[in-house]
């Protein structure tokens, strides 16, 4: 059974920077990807960023493009997304996925998700 656990959210000032974990667990080989989506409040859930276990392929949102870097610790086994140059708007809560399909398109395993709140 594939388990995600978040942590790193927190409150932070706009222009600051969050790093977010998501310890990962219950794979049975490295050909997996991880993804981020977050859900502000009013707003619809959105995908953020992903990355593939095994050949290290990344990908993003564009509202979070040149900010926000996703990467994988294998020896920890634990995927991380900074966040730099916060916004407002970036307040959300961010959940860690697995992506149970390929290609970093779904469908989704959720973690419980991290509040990440960017004060003005």
């Amino acid at each position: 059974e594939v388990q995600l656990v978040e942590s790193g959210g927190g409150l932070v000032q706009a222009g600051g920077s969050l790093r977010l974990s998501c310890a990962v667990s219950g794979f049975t080989s490295d050909d997996y990807r991880i993804g981020w989506f977050r859900q502000g409040p009013g707003k619809e859930r959105e995908g953020v960023s992903c990355i593939s276990r095994r050949d290290g392929f990344t990908q993003y949102a564009d509202s979070v493009k040149g900010r926000f870097t996703i990467s994988s610790d294998d020896a920890k086994n634990t995927v991380y997304l900074q966040m730099d140059s916060l916004k407002p708007e970036d307040t959300a809560v961010y959940y860690c996925v697995h992506d149970r399909g390929y290609y970093c398109a779904g469908p989704w395993d959720w973690g419980q998700g991290t509040q990440v709140t960017v004060s003005s």
